[in-house]
């Protein structure tokens, strides 16, 4: 039996998304820009000259780049050695858990529920819920904020007041801050778990917890996120496999977006640490195997900060990482490298954008033809033999 694994590059998008502009992201594309920018020496803190990612490049990144938005993507012209395409998204929404499903085979079915921009944005009743679930007389926040921003604004009010932060996104998604020692790690987990309920039956697909550490003026979020997300509505990927009697070994957030239902085991850590997981999944994992891989950082670090410099030097970081890791393949092992939405580091305010995403695969060569989301679930599974959900096409 072969084995498989399946790479996303949390919000690497390569732009052209047919529906972008009912999003207000006509024109965002996360990889073209990042190389844009790159390439005219507007990227160079920590790195300089135009995006090198030649092992990404060789399977097809650059390609599907172009063929996706119809845009040139500065340094990134290999002649792809790999099987690529580019991949469109059929759900209501560029966040985690639209993708991550939609990839598994699975289309959200419904509509999810957003906060407004306003403040306060959550309605009365969920203010109170928390406080009583903190036991606290009041919260901060309560708004649309980027996670590093709200820090800045409200950390020195939470050690004062010992009141949670909460904030929101355009995203379906309540977060709540809190400082790991004064506030305490456990209790904020516990916190969230308790809301987490009353938020889903809402259709918000995610309470997550953002402990931080530090010192008013210097706020560190620390690695110890944790996303309590929906129960997906029906069967994944995850699911089939598990259910053939393959294993699933689910790395970075892989687990909390599918809320553990077809997970085997788990590893977690910030990307570097990941990166190291995905290794030893490479050596360890058994015949049958899915490896179902997250990389975070992209997103959390790079995009949502709007750090294009910064998002390049994690892209080049990770194809370094691709190179050696690529050896170490066994003949019959399939890699995707995907993304599950964009986040432009170019765009306006600091929210993900819609785009069309990579599909880069170790096996076969040239170009796939376009894709759908529910694809990449077909192929892992035609590849592991087992029926994915979501009716999709073998892109081999």
């Amino acid at each position: 039996m072969s084995r498989a694994l399946l790479v996303v590059l949390d919000s690497v998008g390569i732009g052209g998304a047919p529906d972008a502009e009912a999003f207000g992201d006509a024109g965002a594309n996360t990889l073209g820009h990042i190389a844009a920018a790159c390439a005219a020496g507007r990227a160079d803190e920590g790195r300089e000259g135009p995006l090198r990612v030649p092992h990404l490049d060789a399977l097809g990144l650059g390609a599907a780049c172009r063929t996706a938005s119809g845009a040139e993507v500065p340094g990134l012209d290999a002649a792809p050695t790999g099987r690529w395409t580019h991949a469109t998204e059929t759900s209501a929404g560029k966040d985690t858990p639209s993708g991550h499903w939609e990839l598994a085979g699975l289309p959200v079915p419904f509509e999810w529920h957003t906060f407004p921009d306003a403040d306060p944005a959550f309605p009365p009743e969920i203010t109170r819920l928390i406080e009583r679930l903190a036991g606290t007389a009041g919260i901060l926040g309560n708004r649309h904020a980027s996670g590093t921003d709200i820090l800045d604004a409200e950390g020195a009010a939470h050690l004062r007041t010992g009141w949670p932060i909460c904030y929101t996104s355009v995203d379906s998604v309540l977060q709540i801050a809190a400082h790991e020692e004064a506030f305490g790690l456990q209790r904020l987990y516990d916190l969230c778990a308790a809301l987490a309920p009353t938020l889903h039956e809402m259709r918000v697909g995610r309470v997550i917890a953002r402990p931080f550490v530090g010192a008013d003026g210097d706020w560190r979020r620390t690695a110890n996120r944790r996303d309590f997300a929906m129960t997906p509505p029906g069967p994944t990927l995850l699911d089939a496999v598990q259910g053939a009697g393959g294993h699933v070994h689910a790395i970075g957030k892989i687990f909390d977006i599918f809320a553990g239902r077809g997970v085997d085991t788990t590893a977690k850590g910030p990307d570097a640490a990941l990166l190291r997981h995905l290794e030893d999944a490479v050596e360890e994992m058994p015949n049958g195997a899915l490896t179902f891989a997250n990389f975070v950082q992209f997103d959390s670090d790079y995009g949502h900060r709007r750090d294009v410099a910064g998002y390049a030097r994690h892209l080049e970081w990770f194809d370094a990482g691709l190179g050696a890791l690529l050896p170490s393949l066994r003949d019959d092992d399939l890699l995707i490298v995907t993304a599950d939405h964009g986040n432009d580091p170019t765009w306006r305010g600091t929210d993900h954008t819609r785009e069309r995403v990579p599909v880069l695969m170790n096996r076969g060569t040239g170009d796939a033809g376009p894709a759908a989301f529910v694809d990449v679930a077909a192929t892992v599974g035609a590849h592991l033999g087992v029926a994915a959900p979501g009716g999709g096409r073998d892109l081999r």
